[in-house]
């Protein structure tokens, strides 16, 4: 893994060429271009402002801001894993053309919707305070909790991204795969109304102590589980060592196969 580390880290122009090239043509050709990365979190806090505070009224306080805090960070991490798994097949010209570190295409990507995700926050933040939640100091562990998304999501995005150049139905099945995990997940809902027959069931998920985390800092404003967020962020590496060792193995073949 400390091989892959230098090799990207050698290869980091690359990264961030391929990491500006995302956010840039993300929105190419929209009239409002870049400011989708704004316009799209706002609608969205819009829409569930108006459902869940006129229509469906959930026995939440402010339940539109409970939901967006989670949902969020949880785009950030479905994103990633959507579209880094086909970016080895996405990108056969380059690959098959030159050499460069191919890992460097699943990290580019997430990195990329690791940028947006922090952009989002442009809209979370002020919508926080306009809601009457506000901040406090426990907004400090925001950047902690992002690295052990981002660990995390990488670590599944690298692992897909090598998987799908030899089982192509991954990329479809994937599609299926994070809705049931959308719903396996507390974020439309609190973790209480779980039935604790399912609770240890609920608890495998590695990705909810994660959205809780960012729940507790926002929305109730006291600090997480550092527990869970440690448990979550030893998954996160185990996945990420297990990933660049699949990745590496995968990897000689990817011109053939694509």
């Amino acid at each position: 893994m400390i091989r892959g580390i230098k090799e990207v880290y050698s290869y980091r122009e690359m990264l961030k060429s391929l990491v500006k090239k995302d956010l840039r043509t993300r929105y190419k050709g929209s009239f409002l271009g870049f400011l989708w990365t704004f316009v799209n979190p706002l609608l969205q806090l819009a829409v569930y402002t108006v459902i869940f505070s006129s229509i469906m009224r959930v026995d939440i306080d402010k339940f539109y801001m409970y939901l967006f805090v989670a949902l969020v960070p949880w785009i950030f991490f479905s994103t990633s894993l959507q579209i880094s798994t086909g970016s080895i097949v996405a990108n056969k010209d380059l690959v098959k053309k030159i050499y460069f570190p191919r890992v460097v295409l699943p990290i580019s990507v997430v990195t990329a919707n690791l940028m947006n995700m922090i952009f989002s926050f442009a809209v979370v933040i002020p919508a926080l305070l306009l809601s009457g939640i506000g901040i406090n100091a426990c907004i400090l562990y925001l950047p902690l909790i992002m690295l052990i998304e981002y660990i995390m999501a990488l670590g599944f995005s690298i692992l897909f991204s090598a998987l799908n150049v030899y089982f192509r139905d991954l990329e479809h099945l994937l599609g299926i795969i994070l809705m049931a995990w959308f719903y396996f997940t507390p974020i439309v809902y609190s973790i209480d109304m779980i039935p604790p027959a399912y609770m240890k069931l609920f608890k495998l998920n590695p990705i909810t102590p994660v959205i809780l985390a960012y729940r507790e800092i926002l929305y109730f404003k006291r600090p997480p589980d550092m527990k869970a967020l440690g448990i979550s962020l030893l998954i996160g590496v185990v996945l990420l060592f297990i990933a660049d060792k699949v990745f590496y193995k995968l990897q000689k073949n990817f011109a053939e196969e694509i």
